[in-house]
C-alpha cells in the first residue's frame, strides 16, 4: 500500500468519525487550544479522540444520573455524578495516603513477623540447650 492510499484511508476514517462525534468539532478544539500552551499543535486524530472521550464521559454521568429514582435532575445530584471527575486529585491524594498507610502496616507485620520467627527460635535453641544439658549430664552420671 502506498503512502498516498495510507493517508487517503486515514483521511476518510476521520472524515466518518467526525460524522459520529457527540459535539461540535470546533468548539472542542477551541476549548483545547484555550487550556493548551500556544505553542502546541494538536493533531487531527487527537481533535476527534478528545470529541469521543468527552461523549464519553457524558454517557457515563447521565447512567449515573439515571440510577436515582427521580425524575427531575437536580443539582446535587450532577454534583455527586461528576465528582469522580472534578475531583481527581484529591482522589489521587486520597490514593496515595492509602497506599502509605498499607506499606506501613506491611512494613510493621514484617517487623512482628520477624519478632515471632525470633522469639520461637530462642524457644526452639533454650529446648536444644537444656536437652543438650541433660544429655551432659546423664553422661556425667553414667562415668
Amino acid at each position: 500500500m502506498s503512502e498516498e492510499e495510507m493517508i487517503e484511508e486515514t483521511s476518510e476514517e476521520l472524515m466518518d468519525d467526525e460524522e459520529k462525534l457527540p459535539f461540535a468539532k470546533a468548539e472542542v478544539v477551541r476549548l483545547m487550544k484555550e487550556n493548551l500552551d500556544d505553542d502546541k499543535m494538536i493533531r487531527e486524530r487527537v481533535k476527534v479522540e478528545m470529541n469521543k472521550f468527552l461523549g464519553d464521559v457524558l454517557k457515563n454521568v447521565c447512567k449515573q444520573l439515571n440510577d436515582y429514582p427521580y425524575t427531575t435532575i437536580e443539582y446535587e445530584m450532577l454534583k455527586e455524578s461528576t465528582y469522580p471527575y472534578t475531583n481527581i486529585e484529591r482522589i489521587n491524594q486520597e490514593k496515595e495516603r492509602i497506599l502509605l498507610h498499607l506499606e506501613a502496616i506491611k512494613a510493621d507485620c514484617n517487623a512482628l513477623a520477624m519478632d515471632v520467627q525470633k522469639t520461637l527460635k530462642l524457644k526452639d535453641v533454650v529446648e536444644e540447650n537444656e536437652f543438650s544439658f541433660l544429655k551432659s549430664d546423664e553422661e556425667d552420671e553414667e562415668e
